[in-house]
Formats: structure tokens, C-alpha cells, sequence
């Protein structure tokens, strides 16, 4: 699998969270809290993992979730979940 940039990540998950979730582009900040900022709930996050193991073609755990809480830290962990 190719190598992803962290600026590829960030600029598949606004997509994601435009086109799936209905946020406005200029909230998605790598520092936007998705719960806080973005309105997030408990299945919002779920949605997220599953649109994310489409794109990595990888199992997210819900471990690996829990911890999220800003977009940096989604992309961190797709990065991780790439390498």
C-alpha cells in the first residue's frame, strides 16, 4: 500500500467530514475537538471508523478510538494504523 502523507489524511478525512457528516469545511482544524467543536456523538464516531477502515482497508479498534478526540489526533492514527 502507498505511502500517505499526513496532509493526504487530513484532506481525505475533511472529506469524509463534509460529504458524510455535513460539517462545514472551515471547522475542520487539526485542533477542532470532534465532540466538542464538531458536534460528534457516540455513533458519529463509529460512523468515522467504519468510512476510515474503507479508505486504510484496515480493522480499527475500538481501543484505538477511544483516545481520539481531535482530527490531528484521527490522522496520527491512520497514520499509524498506514505504517
Amino acid at each position: 500500500m502507498a505511502q500517505y502523507t499526513r496532509d493526504e489524511i487530513f484532506n481525505v478525512l475533511k472529506d469524509i467530514l463534509v460529504n458524510d457528516f455535513e460539517i462545514e469545511q472551515d471547522q475542520i482544524v487539526p485542533d477542532a475537538n470532534l465532540f466538542e467543536d464538531l458536534d460528534f456523538d457516540s455513533i458519529d464516531a463509529v460512523d468515522l471508523a467504519v468510512r476510515l477502515q474503507e479508505y486504510t482497508n484496515r480493522k480499527i479498534s475500538p481501543d484505538n478510538f477511544k483516545e481520539i478526540r481531535t482530527v490531528n489526533d484521527v490522522v496520527i492514527a491512520v497514520e499509524q494504523l498506514l505504517a
